[in-house]
């Protein structure tokens, strides 16, 4: 083993900042890094079975975890017999945590599509997420240093960049002026004329800005597709959860975007099975994504996490928590299909990755055709639906 292999589960900031570690730790030899999860219960033993597996990979190699679970549960991760060291995860991006020099900022792999994580951390208290002790307070990225990112993958060959955060729409809250996400976008497409495509990771809808909203309906290079981190359709959940919307605000948010740019594609998160949930909230939660035309759908059952107010709230039995995240599955891929099945016959601009798939603006997934080289867009109009995808 030569080069590092680096394993990253879980969000899309840890695929960024995964990234990151790749470029910075290159020179590195016989190292496994482990950047872990520990979002959900299942997320740890994901977390878990991933360092088993690299160590039986990698018998000989040194194994390094670091990320939310080398945090939330530092006792337990350090103590397993495969795990040489851990890295706290506020210092998996400094150099000095990892012995190497840091003089000069790393040059990144060649990607088509450039995950960069422009805030981190989260200053809120939803009741059921351990994350804030995982990542500490909401910390934001410079412009300029956004900028110099970015620009090093448009160097190294990316198409499309995807910014990241644990709060994305939280950046600039810490930086003077407090400038809102809206005015990043704003900078980065002024600043970068051949930047393809740009789109955004999870958003938290109520901290949409009125410049971020405009850009989101009207700049062709911001991609229609938003991801919310929606939580659940019922109010008294979204209550005791501490989000910070109601099913409400979703729905008007989502109106007036479907009314300005008709093609936008709705993700969104939602937890089956809150602490309290009864059927009459789980059928608000499974309306919600016909009502918001969810396409995008990430389910998570819910599972109490040490240290959060919602462990200590009356729980629901696991078998009506798996039954309730089956149900909200199976609804959110009958309306998947639904609009794959619209997309049929419509000429998509589509971004080829390297498995022989690719995305197109909506972040609908697509198969090319036979000899096409990852990094470039085609136009590519699908005849019909292949396991899941568009052909």
């Amino acid at each position: 083993m030569n080069a590092p292999h680096i394993v990253s589960l879980g969000c899309r900031m840890n695929i960024a900042e995964s990234e990151r570690m790749r470029a910075m730790l290159a020179d590195e030899r016989d190292l496994v890094v482990i950047n872990s999860c520990a979002v959900t219960a299942e997320a740890l033993s994901q977390t878990r079975k991933a360092i088993r597996r690299a160590r039986r990979d990698h018998p000989a190699a040194r194994l390094v975890v670091t990320g939310c679970a080398a945090e939330i549960d530092r006792a337990g991760i350090g103590a397993m017999d495969e795990v040489d060291a851990l890295v706290a995860n506020a210092a998996k991006l400094d150099p000095r945590a990892w012995n190497v020099p840091g003089e000069a900022a790393p040059i990144p792999p060649a990607r088509t599509r450039a995950f960069v994580a422009v805030q981190n951390g989260c200053d809120h208290a939803c009741t059921f997420c351990v994350i804030p002790q995982g990542r500490g307070a909401s910390r934001s990225l410079p412009v300029s240093e956004v900028l110099r990112e970015i620009e090093r993958h448009l160097t190294a060959g990316a198409r499309e960049v995807v910014l990241t955060g644990v709060d994305l729409t939280s950046w600039g809250h810490d930086l003077p002026g407090e400038p809102r996400l809206g005015m990043l976008v704003g900078a980065i497409l002024a600043a970068f004329p051949a930047l393809a495509r740009l789109r955004l990771s999870s958003v938290d809808g109520i901290e949409i800005d009125p410049l971020l909203f405009e850009l989101l309906v009207h700049e062709p290079r911001l991609m229609p597709h938003l991801h919310l981190s929606l939580q659940h359709g019922a109010d008294l959940m979204l209550k005791r959860m501490k989000r910070r919307h109601l099913r409400a605000d979703a729905v008007e948010l989502v109106a007036r975007l479907k009314a300005l740019r008709p093609g936008i594609a709705v993700g969104a998160d939602l937890i089956a099975g809150f602490p309290t949930e009864e059927e009459g909230h789980h059928a608000e939660n499974l309306s919600i994504i016909d009502e918001l035309d969810i396409v995008h759908a990430h389910v998570f059952p819910y599972s109490p996490r040490p240290g959060t107010p919602a462990a200590r709230m009356p729980q629901v039995s696991r078998d009506v928590v798996k039954a309730r995240a089956a149900a909200l599955r199976e609804r959110a891929a009958s309306r998947r299909a639904v609009w794959l099945a619209s997309l049929v016959g419509e000429t998509l601009p589509v971004l080829a990755e390297r498995d022989g798939t690719g995305y197109a603006p909506n972040y609908a997934r697509v198969a090319l055709p036979l000899g096409k080289a990852a990094g470039q867009i085609i136009d590519v109009t699908p005849s019909g639906l292949r396991e899941g995808l568009l052909a």
